[in-house]
């Protein structure tokens, strides 16, 4: 039971990066019907800011600042860069073809070549050498009948479902997120209601890459080894749970994350078991997607998802 228990705990942390990064894709997509297919390297970005800001906090105010208040700031200042670098993509990249009719192939590709270009930034600029994220707090480990837990995981889980308690919380109960409903179901009725399209649109790129910067930054201090192609399959992976999720829906994009991280890391796990031998993290992948595609051909909407109408 014990073993079972740290495998459950190790899935929760692994499952809330997934499901944070798919939030991100399911909100842009619930409001545009765009795949931002930039969003995982928008990840990358949010990781690599939280490692600057981090070094410097801490090689400046290292003494004299509290653990807590160095992670503190790392967080909130690289969430607000991160959410200035995704609305300026929507500013410069998304938004003209939008005002202009552009066909949504088009938007898809101008998204891939987003992401790409910031990946060769990153690769340009900062070169091909991997980066250790800084520790900003100190790592405790507690022992919990046989499950051995840190201070971080324990952060990473219950942050995670904080975050996604309260996004859930402005989509349904306020204004601006009343308007993101509104702008889903009849996108060129809102503005007639004198709902300001745009900055609802701005304000969806400013969650959505916050939260992918907050899941860049627990993933750095997890798993503190940052390549500037970091984003490129687990986003994917991100967007796949999204739509095995519902995408569109902030229950499915929770909910799909976390499926996808606990069928990896039981998949792993289940290895050591008496008669599953032949399992292991090389088959993960292939056992994972091979689960999700037989539940997208039962459910082609996803688990929470709902077909849309469209009247021709």
């Amino acid at each position: 039971m014990s073993i079972f228990l740290q495998h459950f705990v190790n899935a929760l942390q692994w499952g809330s990066f997934y499901a944070l990064i798919a939030l991100g894709y399911t909100m842009v997509y619930g409001v545009l019907l765009l795949i931002n297919f930039a969003h995982g390297d928008i990840f990358m970005v949010g990781a690599y800011l939280g490692f600057f800001i981090g070094t410097y906090l801490l090689t400046t105010f290292g003494s004299t600042m509290p653990s807590w208040l160095v992670l503190t700031l790392t967080l909130l200042l690289s969430m607000l860069l991160t959410a200035g670098v995704g609305v300026t993509i929507e500013r410069v990249a998304y938004r003209p073809l939008r005002e202009r009719g552009a066909d949504r192939l088009y938007v898809v590709i101008t998204a891939l070549m987003v992401g790409l270009l910031l990946e060769y930034l990153n690769l340009g600029f900062l070169g091909a050498r991997r980066r250790q994220y800084p520790t900003l707090l100190e790592t405790q480990v507690y022992s919990i009948y046989g499950v051995n837990v840190s201070n971080l995981k324990i952060g990473i889980i219950g942050l995670s479902f904080l975050v996604m308690i309260g996004l859930e919380l402005i989509v349904r109960k306020t204004k601006i997120g009343m308007a993101m409903r509104a702008i889903s179901y009849d996108r060129e009725a809102v503005p007639l209601m004198g709902v300001p399209v745009n900055r609802i649109i701005v304000a969806t790129f400013i969650i959505g890459s916050s939260l992918a910067a907050l899941a860049g930054n627990m993933f750095g201090a997890a798993y503190p080894i940052l390549t500037y192609n970091m984003g490129i399959l687990i986003g994917w992976k991100a967007f796949i749970a999204a739509v095995v999720g519902g995408i569109g829906e902030i229950r499915g994009a929770m909910a799909g994350g976390y499926l996808l991280g606990f069928i990896e890391i039981f998949v792993v796990a289940m290895g050591g078991l008496p008669g599953f031998g032949w399992l292991s993290s090389t088959y993960r992948d292939l056992v994972a997607f091979t689960i999700l595609l037989i539940i997208l051909t039962l459910r082609p909407t996803g688990l929470f998802g709902v077909a849309r109408r469209q009247k021709v």
